[in-house]
This record gives C-alpha cells, sequence and structure tokens, in this order.
C-alpha cells in the first residue's frame, strides 16, 4: 500500500509541478508534512545532497525520499511515479505541438503558466531560506529584528550568489566551499 502511495502521490507533484525540481519543492514539503516521511530539516538536507549530484534536483529528491521512506524500491517507485506524468504529456505535446504551437490559447496558456513556475520557484527559495537564514521562530513582538537573521548564513549566501554571477563554476565547487566554511565556523565559534 506505501508503494501505491508513493507512486500516486509522486506522480501528483511530476503532474503539477511545472517548471522542473524547484517548482516542485513546496509539493514535497506538504508531502513530507501528510505523511511523516521526514522532518523539513531532513528535506533540506536532501535538497543540498541532490543539488549537488549529477541528475535532476527533482528525481533525485523523490528517489531520496522514496528511499529514506521504504528502501529501494521505494526509491524507485517514488521516482517513476514523478516521471510519469512528464513522460505522458510530452508524448501528448510532441504529437500535437506542431500544428497548435502558434495557436492564441496555446500562447495564452504559456503566458500563464511563467508566473506560476516562477511563483512556485520565489515558493521554494523562501523555504529554503527560511530553513537556513531566517529564523522565523526566533521572530517575536518583543524581540530586536536582528534576531532574525543568521548573519554568517546571510554573509554567506551573499558571498556565493556574487560568486555564482561572477565565476559561474559547477554548483559543488560552491556546496563545498559552504561546507567547508560552515564546518570551519562551526568548530570555530
Amino acid at each position: 500500500m506505501i508503494y501505491l502511495t508513493l507512486f500516486f502521490e509522486f506522480f501528483k507533484v511530476g503532474l503539477f509541478a511545472l517548471g522542473g525540481g524547484l517548482a516542485a519543492l513546496p509539493f514535497l514539503q506538504d508531502l513530507i508534512i501528510k505523511y511523516g516521511w521526514m522532518t523539513a530539516e531532513e528535506l533540506l538536507n536532501m535538497i543540498a545532497i541532490s543539488e549537488s549530484t549529477p541528475g535532476a534536483i527533482g528525481i533525485n529528491t523523490a528517489t531520496f525520499i522514496g528511499y529514506n521512506t521504504t528502501g529501494i524500491a521505494g526509491g524507485i517507485t517514488a521516482t517513476l511515479g514523478l516521471a510519469a506524468p512528464s513522460i505522458i504529456i510530452i508524448i501528448i505535446i510532441a504529437h500535437y505541438f506542431q500544428k497548435f504551437n502558434e495557436h492564441p490559447l496555446v500562447e495564452s496558456a504559456f503566458s500563464g503558466i511563467r508566473p506560476a513556475v516562477a511563483g512556485l520557484i520565489a515558493s521554494a527559495a523562501f523555504e529554503l531560506a527560511q530553513g537556513g537564514i531566517f529564523e522565523l521562530n526566533k521572530l517575536q513582538l518583543n524581540q530586536n529584528f536582528k534576531d532574525f537573521f543568521d548573519y554568517k548564513s546571510l554573509l554567506l549566501l551573499v558571498f556565493i550568489f556574487i560568486a555564482i554571477r561572477k565565476f559561474k563554476q559547477h554548483p559543488i565547487v560552491y556546496i563545498v566551499f559552504a561546507a567547508v566554511i560552515l564546518n570551519f565556523k562551526f568548530k570555530v565559534g
């Protein structure tokens, strides 16, 4: 029964998370809360691992969640569930797209999909920042606003953002750099 649940839940994620793996993150967060498959912190760690390993982040995260839930069979089931809608939709689109790609209705649909995808990705970015930069649980009406931020992590985020824009290295370079810096921070600080 758990395998059917994994497949159909990840099928829904794959069907509705337009825009790729980052757009799927809000859906994945809802899943782990709904079923208790892992904590939000474990999901953040899996996203970090998924981002640093070869392959699509959505597929990697689905595989990790499925594996974490029921082992290898769960990883395969979740991955197939996530990929199935894309495969089905691409086959259908490939068949009909040449006939309708310049139709006003199709153009209007894509005009609506783009901002929706941007919103999903922005929501996922906020969730990631909330876990790594902003400490919402510390923000109280009677506390200072400065308690809301982990300033060292925020500084590291800004530094890595600038480095990515300037040097355009592979993401693993920045992930390793951040891990080394944060490890040093925790040992020294």
